[in-house]
Parts: structure tokens; sequence; C-alpha cells
């Protein structure tokens, strides 16, 4: 019995402990304070407007376009003395009517072998065989007179004779000045293949560097490229040029371009027209109607025929036909540099009785001189040994 009371004691105990271990944890634990509301102050400061606080978008940076440097436009050279200046572009000429013809003039003793040499010397320089025939008589002349001479003697009357067959008396000033309110208008002929377009832009800087102002009437239909040439040549001087559809009307680019002169004031009209062949009759007719057009606004005033020396005597064919059709005034002579054969200058001239105006000697944009005989002459001769 007593061990049931001492059993039963221990587990009273045991429940006991048991009880007060789960009564006291509980105990223990007590709630968490609520967090700590925040305070509003009594005055709220009041905020921008939405759209004031939304950060203003980055401003691009601005794009800086460099603006393209300004043509300038080019100087050409004075025109005075510019055949001086290139008279070197002459030195393959020396040798047909300089150099050969003074060392035989020079002989002590002229026989008649001698004779025929100078007159094949003329002869092959293009001079034509008439005007060798005065030139040669007539040194015949000064040598059966003067007897006995020293070389520079020689030189200075070969000059006088070369001088004197060029007609130095001729008209070779280029009619270039606006008058009855209206520029002067200068037409360009010629030749396929004679450097015609190109000469154009040489004669409109010639005319700039002698103080003219220029428009150019691009009146070469039938040949894109140009139209395109001149309009080149005329932006490097700051000239108009005034240019048609591709296969248009010559004749109506002509008169729009003498039009477009008036209006706006410039001293000369150069015009380009299509090259064309001396025995093709319908191009060249079509030539003479160009010019017609053009004179709606009044006489075309220079009218300067384009020749290739290189082409010789058949040259002169060439502009025996071109006068016939549109009466030319004044002949310009391209690729005199490299050639022996500057007596082409004689022969135009003696043959048709149109001064040569205008001699190119070289590629340049410069190279295009107005002609002075004793110039040329002096050019041709060289100096003496």
């Amino acid at each position: 019995m007593v061990e049931y009371v001492v059993a039963a004691v221990i587990l009273l105990v045991v429940l006991v402990v048991g009880a007060v271990g789960l009564v006291v944890p509980r105990m223990r634990r007590k709630e968490l304070p609520p967090p700590p509301v925040p305070q509003v102050p009594a005055v709220q400061e009041e905020l921008p407007p939405l759209i004031d606080r939304v950060e203003a978008p980055v401003e691009p940076e601005p794009v800086v376009v460099e603006e393209e440097p300004q043509q300038v436009l080019e100087k050409p050279e004075p025109t005075a003395g510019r055949l001086v200046r290139l008279r070197a572009r002459l030195a393959r000429s020396q040798s047909a009517l300089g150099r050969g013809l003074l060392s035989v003039l020079s002989r002590d003793h002229l026989e008649d072998d001698d004779w025929e040499e100078i007159e094949d010397s003329l002869i092959t320089a293009d001079v034509g065989v008439e005007a060798t025939q005065v030139i040669v008589e007539r040194l015949k002349e000064r040598v059966r007179i003067l007897g006995t001479r020293t070389v520079a003697e020689v030189r200075e009357q070969l000059a006088e004779e070369l001088v004197a067959a060029l007609e130095p008396d001729l008209d070779r000033s280029l009619r270039t000045t606006p008058h009855d309110g209206r520029p002067a208008v200068l037409m360009v002929v010629g030749v396929n293949g004679a450097g015609k377009t190109t000469t154009c832009g040489k004669i409109g800087r010639v005319l700039i560097a002698d103080g003219r102002s220029v428009l150019f009437g691009a009146a070469d239909t039938f040949r894109a490229a140009a139209a395109e040439q001149l309009a080149t040549w005329g932006e490097r001087v700051g000239a108009e040029t005034v240019r048609g559809p591709e296969g248009g009307d010559p004749a109506s680019v002509a008169f729009d371009a003498v039009k477009r002169g008036i209006d706006t004031g410039v001293d000369t009209v150069v015009v380009d027209t299509a090259g064309r062949l001396q025995n093709k009759v319908g191009l060249m007719d079509e030539l003479g109607k160009v010019k017609r057009v053009v004179e709606k606004h009044g006489a075309v005033d220079e009218t300067l025929l384009v020749l290739d020396a290189t082409t010789g005597q058949n040259g002169l064919e060439q502009a025996r036909v071109f006068t016939e059709v549109v009466d030319v005034t004044g002949v310009v002579l391209t690729k005199l540099d490299g050639t022996a054969k500057g007596g082409i200058v004689i022969a135009v001239q003696r043959k048709l009785g149109i001064p040569v105006k205008l001699v190119g000697l070289g590629e340049g944009p410069d190279d295009l001189a107005p002609f002075e005989p004793v110039a040329f002459v002096e050019a041709l001769l060289g100096e003496t040994a």
C-alpha cells in the first residue's frame, strides 16, 4: 500500500513540474508593441505639380553640319603679252620655219639648190605654194642687193618677210563690247574634233581676263558631254551657261542664250555650235539657221572658225565652206604646240583674207593667246646662235 502512495506522489510531482514548465514560458512572452506610426507634421509642404517633378528630357547635342567651302573662282592670266610667255610651245616649229631657214640663208653663196631647199622648208611648214613663192622671191631680191650678210642680218630679213606675209595690218581685235542695249554675240563654229567646245571655254577666259563678263550658250545639243563640258568651264570663272535638252533645237538654245544675256546685262555671249563636216549640206544649212535665229536679237558680232593646225592645207577647204555659210570674221588656230606646221597661219590669211585672231599653244586653260604677228615670228625663229 505504501508503495502505491509513493508512486502516486511521484506522479503528482511530475505533473506539477510539467504544468509549471508550460505556464512559465507563456508568462514570459509579452506582445510586441505595434510599430510606431510616423508623425505627420501639422503643415505639410506643398508638393510641386507632377509634370514639374518629372525629370526633363535630355536635349540632344545639336548636329553641326559643315558647310561646303565656296568654290573659289579662277582668275585667268592677263592676255597682254601671253603669246610671248608661251613662245617655248613653238620650239618644235623652229626647225621648219626658223633654224632650218637661217642655216641655209647664212651660206656665203646661195645656189638654185639652196633656194629649192628654202622653198621645201616653207611648203613643208604649210605656208602654201603661192605664199612661199612670194616670200622666196623677196628674199632673193634682198640677197642680190645686200650681198654678204651676217646671221643676225639674215634673221632680221627673214623675220621681216614672214611678218609681212602674215599681213600685220589686218584687224585682229575681237568685237566683244556690248552695244545698243544688248551684249556682243560671238558665235564659234568648226568641224568635228577641232577642239571647239574647249576653245569656247578658253575664249571665255580670254574675255574675262580682259575685263568682260561672259555668258555661254551650249547650242551643241547633239553631244550631251558638250553642254556639261562648257558648263564646267563657266563654273570655274563664274560665267553662266544656258543649255537645252539633249537633241533639242540648237537655234532655240542660241536664241535663249542671247535673250538671257540681254536680261542679265552681260558684256558678251559666246555661243558654241555643234561640230559639222564641211561637205554635209544639211548640217551646214542648220548652222546658217542658228545664225539667222540669233540675229532676231541683232547682228552676230563675231563668227570665229576653229581650225586644227595639224590638218594643214585641208583646213583651208574647211575654212572656205564655213565662210560661205556664216561669214566667218576670224580664225582660231588650235594645236600649234608640238607641230612644225606653223605656216598654216600665213596660208589661211592669204587664201581667205580672214585674220587669225587667236592661237592655241597648249592644253592649259590659259594657253589661248591673241595672235600677234611680230611675237609669233620671233617665237618661230628663236634666238640666233
